[in-house]
C-alpha cells in the first residue's frame, strides 16, 4: 500500500476542508493518503481503544474499496489521485529477457559483502521499465559493525539525493524561468543580490588563485552572470565551508588552528541562512571568471537565492507547486522529517554526523548518524536544509519520473521547457569542454563513462551526487536510469589517509557507470 504522511496540523486542515471533495471527486482507493491523526480526532472509549476509526485497504483489483478494514488508534486514510507512470515489461521497451538480472546479482552480492543498499528505476518512452530496491536503510552500527536489524528498503524509501538537487531545484527552476521569459541567464548576479555581492568582498591570498587586488575582485563579481555560474566557470572555490568555524581559508581546507574568514554559523536556521548570504557576498573569487571550470557548490547555492528571489517562493515550495503536484510525484522533498515521512522511511548517511568518524570536530557539529537530514553541511548548517546546491530527498521511481521531463519538455498537456532551452542547456558549453552543459554533465568525447558506461552516446546528460546517487538522459534512446544509493553509510576507509573515502566506495554498486553500462548490452 502507498502511504503518504503529512503533519498533524496539516492533516486537520486537510481533513476538514478537501475530505469530502476528494471523495465526491472519485478518487481511487488504490492510492492512499494516509495523514498523522491528532488526539482531538480519534474517537476513543473510556479504555483508550479506537471506538470507529477506520482506515482502509489499497482496495480491490478495479479500484472500489474492499471490505477489509484495518483499526489503528494514530491515523487516518483519505482518497486522493496520484499519478501513477504507464508501466511496461522490458521486453515491450526493447530490453532483452534478463537484462536486469546480472546488475541484480551484482547488487545482491555486493550487500551481502558489506555494501549500503540501492534503488533503480529505468524509464524509456516515458514508461517505468523497471523498478527495484535492496538492503536496509541503515546498514551499520556508529562503531563500525553491521547493523542486521534495520528495516529493509523499499521502492519508496528516500535517498539523499545531494547533488541531483542542483538539477532538479535550479536548472529546474530556470529551465523555466528562461522559457517564460521571465528571466535572462546573461542577467548579472549582482542584479538579484544588489550592489553587495561585489562591494562587500573581502581579502583573501588565496593559496592556488590569481594574485590581484580588492578593486579588481569587485569589478570581476560585478560583472558575473547567471551563466557563468551554471558553467561552474564564475571564480568561486569549490567549497568555502561557512559552517566550520575553523578553516585555513588561503588553504580552503579545516585547521583547528586557524579562524575561518568567511565563517557564517552552524545553527542551520534562517538567521544562519542570513548571515551565509551575507558571507557569499564577502567571498573573493579564485580565478578570472571563464578562465577555468572549477565546479563549486557556491555557484548554485547563489542561483538557488536568485531563484527565490524571482519566484517570491523558497525552493521546496515552488519546486512542488510547479513541477511535483503538477505531476503526482509525492516523493520528493527537501526536509522530509518535516513533511511527513520518517527517519525509517530514509536512507541513511554518514554514521558519525559529519565528523568523517571522528576526524572533524567543531562546535555544533552533528555526531550521530543521519537519517532524514541533508548530509551536506552547507545545506544543512548554513543553509537550514533547503539550498540550490543539496538538500532534496527522493526516491528513485519520482527521480525517473521527473528526469523524463527532460526528453519532451512537457509531462502530458503541461509544458514546462520549450525545445529550444532544452537545447541551450543541455549542449556543450564549448568544443573544449564538451563534458559540460549549463549545470548539467555531459557523455561529451566519452568522458563520463564512470557515471554513463561506454555504450551511451554523446548527448547523453545527467549528473551525480556525493552520497552515492545519479540520474542519466539519453536523449538518443530515449532512456532514463534513476540509481541511488547511500554509499557513504559505511566506516570510512582511511581516516589517516583520506576521511573523504568510504568503505562504500569500493564496492562495483558504488559506480553507477556499471548499471547502464549492462543495461545497454540488453538493449534490441
Amino acid at each position: 500500500m502507498k502511504v503518504y504522511r503529512i503533519n498533524k496540523k496539516a492533516a486537520a486542515l486537510l481533513i476538514m476542508v478537501t475530505a469530502a471533495e476528494m471523495v465526491l471527486s472519485g478518487c481511487e482507493a488504490k492510492d492512499i493518503f494516509r495523514a498523522e491523526q491528532s488526539e482531538s480526532y480519534v474517537n476513543k472509549d473510556s479504555e483508550g481503544s479506537d471506538a470507529d476509526n477506520t482506515t482502509f485497504d489499497e482496495g480491490t483489483s478495479d479500484g472500489s474499496i474492499s471490505d477489509d478494514r484495518i483499526i489503528s488508534s494514530d491515523t487516518v486514510s483519505l482518497f486522493i489521485q496520484q499519478s501513477e507512470p504507464e508501466r511496461v515489461l522490458p521486453s515491450a521497451a526493447g530490453f532483452k529477457d534478463g537484462c536486469f538480472d546480472e546488475i541484480e546479482d551484482i547488487i545482491e552480492q555486493d550487500i551481502a559483502d558489506g555494501f549500503t543498499s540501492a534503488q533503480l528505476a529505468v524509464m524509456r518512452d516515458g514508461k517505468l521499465v523497471y523498478e527495484n530496491a535492496w538492503g536496509r536503510v541503515n546498514s551499520y552500527h556508529r562503531d563500525g559493525t553491521r547493523d542486521t536489524e534495520s528495516p529493509e528498503v523499499t521502492t519508496e524509501t528516500l535517498y539523499d539525493l545531494a547533488s541531483l538537487t542542483k538539477m532538479f531545484a535550479v536548472n529546474y527552476a530556470l529551465q523555466k524561468l528562461v522559457t517564460d521569459g521571465d528571466i535572462s541567464l546573461d542577467s548579472r548576479v549582482c542584479e538579484y543580490l544588489g550592489d553587495r555581492f561585489f562591494q562587500d568582498v573581502t581579502e583573501i591570498d588565496y593559496e592556488d588563485g590569481d594574485k590581484v587586488d580588492i578593486n579588481t575582485q569587485r569589478i570581476w563579481k560585478s560583472e558575473l552572470t547567471l551563466r557563468d555560474l551554471l558553467m561552474h566557470q564564475g571564480g568561486f572555490a569549490a567549497d568555502p565551508q561557512y559552517c566550520n568555524p575553523h578553516v585555513d581559508t588561503e588553504k580552503q581546507k579545516p585547521d583547528p588552528e586557524k579562524d575561518n574568514l568567511l565563517f557564517a554559523g552552524n545553527g542551520a536556521d534562517e538567521e544562519t541562512a542570513e548571515a551565509t548570504e551575507e558571507a557569499l557576498c564577502r567571498t573573493p573569487l579564485l580565478y578570472e571568471p571563464g578562465t577555468r571550470t572549477v565546479y563549486s557548490d557556491v555557484d548554485y547555492m547563489i542561483l538557488g537565492l536568485i531563484v527565490e528571489q524571482v519566484t517570491g517562493e523558497d525552493l521546496d515550495t515552488y519546486l512542488k507547486e510547479t513541477f511535483l503536484e503538477p505531476m503526482g510525484l509525492t516523493h520528493i522533498t527537501y526536509r522530509p522529517l518535516d513533511n511527513g515521512f520518517t527517519k525509517d522511511d530514509c536512507a541513511a548517511t554518514e554514521l558519525n554526523g559529519n565528523t568523517r568518524d571522528g576526524v572533524i570536530s567543531y562546535n555544533g557539529i552533528r555526531t550521530y548518524t543521519l537519517q532524514g537530514e541533508v548530509h551536506d553541511e552547507k545545506a544543512w548548517y548554513s543553509m537550514g536544509g533547503i539550498s540550490g546546491h543539496a538538500g532534496l530527498f527522493g526516491n528513485a521511481t519520482d527521480v525517473a519520473r521527473l528526469a523524463d521531463v527532460m526528453l519532451i519538455g512537457k509531462y502530458k498537456d503541461i509544458t514546462f521547457f520549450s525545445p529550444e532551452v532544452i537545447e541551450e542547456f543541455t549542449a556543450a558549453k564549448s568544443e573544449e569542454y564538451k563534458n559540460w552543459g549549463l549545470g548539467w554533465w555531459r557523455q561529451g568525447d566519452m568522458q563520463r563513462t564512470m557515471y554513463f558506461g561506454t555504450r551511451a552516446g554523446g548527448d547523453t546528460f545527467g549528473h551525480q551526487g556525493w552520497t552515492g546517487t545519479l540520474i542519466m538522459i539519453d536523449p538518443d534512446k530515449r532512456i532514463v536510469i534513476a540509481y541511488l544509493t547511500n554509499k557513504i553509510n559505511t566506516p570510512v576507509a582511511d581516516k589517516e589517509k583520506d576521511p573523504n573515502v568510504f568503505i562504500g566506495s569500493s564496492y562495483t554498486s558504488a559506480t553507477p557507470g556499471f548499471v547502464p553500462e549492462i543495461l545497454y548490452t540488453g538493449l534490441e
